[in-house]
Order: structure tokens, then sequence, then C-alpha cells
């Protein structure tokens, strides 16, 4: 096998890897998932916002 060969199976895995990766993030079973880490964020602001309530109490 020449260099081209190898650079052109390189490039179809990685494709192949890419396609899979996109597949399986707009899979809609993982839809649940994804919107409960997408509200992480929001869910440290409550907590960090009730721990300074209890001690300014």
């Amino acid at each position: 096998m020449d260099q081209g060969t190898i650079g052109s199976i390189f490039t179809v895995v990685v494709f192949l890897c890419f396609i899979g990766i996109v597949w399986w993030a707009f899979a809609g079973r993982n839809k649940k998932d994804f919107d409960e880490a997408a509200n992480l964020p929001f869910a440290d602001e409550d907590k960090e916002k009730s721990d300074k309530d209890k001690q300014e109490s």
C-alpha cells in the first residue's frame, strides 16, 4: 500500500467516526439526558443561592 491509499483509508475512517458521533448526538433517545445536562449550570446557581441565604441567616 502506498501513502495515498493509506491517506484515503484514514479519511474514510475519520468520516465514518464523525457520522457516528453526529448520529449519536442527535438520536432521540439521548434527548432527555442532554436536556438534563444542559440545565445543570442553572441547578448549581439555585443551590449556591440557597446556601448563601442559609449563611446570612
